[in-house]
């Protein structure tokens, strides 16, 4: 039996009196694409955020191949852990003075060590991978959003890491320049890369996610194969969630 790359085991994450996570446990298993939906306030994004550090659970244990992230005494080693998930944010946080290919090139340079050469021959490779190869020279003011956001795929993707963390990556983004960012994450998920995508593109979760969880009030309420979850949601939440979106 293959091991999950993730393991959660309840988790919870409380913000002063209020609880946002009340107790998560879930697995994600090599190459597998889980996406999570729900209403805003039902704790996904605070859920990626505990996964990769960004938060400290307030309770449980996140496993990074059989490893609990953020347990060793070494800050160095706990770095190494973080640096394996990569995530992407609603907006791109590029740096607005660097070149696409700098912007990719800087983490591999700075925090894998590369020499300034190899960081910027992979940053090359890693643009390529998402279509923006054409945009190198570019700064982020001279692109549009939909390509401000692939660069910031690229350079999650620069640092190598095992999992691939989405955090609602096309909200940001005028709806023409959505279908441009989904269509890298299908070639990702394609690929073979591990990735959990916080999102309300339904059509991307029908299409490409293996397993869809319906989060809400801080709990998993539902989870199934997109063709179960969609076409027939068991829980009045989820049911109530997708009559919503689809009178939208």
């Amino acid at each position: 039996m293959v091991r999950p790359v993730i393991q959660v085991h309840g988790l919870r994450k409380n913000f002063g009196d209020n609880p946002v996570l009340r107790g998560v446990s879930m697995d994600v298993s090599p190459g597998e694409t889980v996406v999570i939906i729900g209403a805003s306030g039902s704790g996904k994004t605070t859920f990626l955020r505990c996964l990769n550090r960004l938060e400290d659970p307030t309770d449980g244990l996140v496993r990074l191949d059989g490893e609990v992230v953020g347990a060793s005494v070494s800050e160095k080693q706990v770095a190494a852990q973080i640096s394996q998930f990569g995530f992407v944010f609603q907006r791109f946080n590029l740096f607005p003075h660097l070149a696409a290919r700098d912007n990719v090139a800087i983490g591999p340079e700075k925090v894998r060590g590369l020499s300034r050469s190899d960081a910027q021959a992979l940053a090359e490779q890693e643009l390529a991978r998402v279509h923006m190869q054409d945009h190198k020279d570019k700064r982020p003011s001279e692109l549009s959003g939909g390509q401000q956001q692939r660069v910031a795929i690229a350079r999650a993707l620069a640092m190598k890491p095992r999992v691939m963390l989405f955090d609602e990556p096309t909200s940001a983004l005028d709806p023409e320049l959505v279908q441009e960012v989904l269509d890298v994450m299908k070639d990702l998920a394609k690929d073979g890369m591990t990735m959990v995508v916080v999102t309300h593109e339904m059509s991307f979760a029908r299409d490409v996610a293996d397993r869809v969880i319906y989060m809400e009030d801080g709990v998993i309420a539902e989870e199934g194969p997109p063709d179960q979850l969609f076409g027939a949601p068991k829980t009045a939440g989820a049911q109530r969630f997708l009559r919503h979106l689809s009178h939208d």
